[in-house]
């Protein structure tokens, strides 16, 4: 084989280039801390309630919210939703934001954690008044 020690040694430089990516972030989400997010207490009632359970709501709130877009201004179905005696508008702003107002600290905190950009904002406002 003609030019052996070249093409072996272009293979290992080409492997290590397409490798780059996973070895150099290798341990890389355990370097950040996990965000303790402060959840909020609904003042009027003194309880921890939410839609869903918090361990839901970790895992599958992009999925509540694109449902609640679904339904509220695809299909204009406003209902509200009752959890334990209390309503719930289908809300970003209206409905989350009205709990879990301090969005650097809920939904900043995390999403940057996570590593996730979030196109809620392109659209809404944040309580502060600013568009994000």
């Amino acid at each position: 084989m003609y030019n052996g020690g070249k093409i072996i040694l272009g293979l290992i430089i080409f492997l290590a280039l397409a490798a780059f990516p996973f070895y150099s972030n290798l341990g890389g989400s355990a370097k950040k801390a996990m965000p303790s997010l402060d959840t909020p207490v609904i003042q009027q009632l003194a309880v921890k309630e939410c839609v869903k359970s918090g361990e839901y709501m970790k895992r599958e709130h992009m999925k509540v919210l694109d449902q609640w877009r679904d339904e509220v201004v695809r299909e204009g179905k406003r209902e509200k939703i009752q959890v334990g005696g209390r309503e719930f508008e289908k809300s970003l702003q209206n409905g989350c934001m009205a709990c879990h107002s301090n969005k650097e600290q809920f939904c900043t905190e995390c999403h940057s954690y996570a590593g996730v950009k979030p196109y809620c904002w392109d659209c809404h406002l944040s309580r502060e008044g600013g568009q994000i």
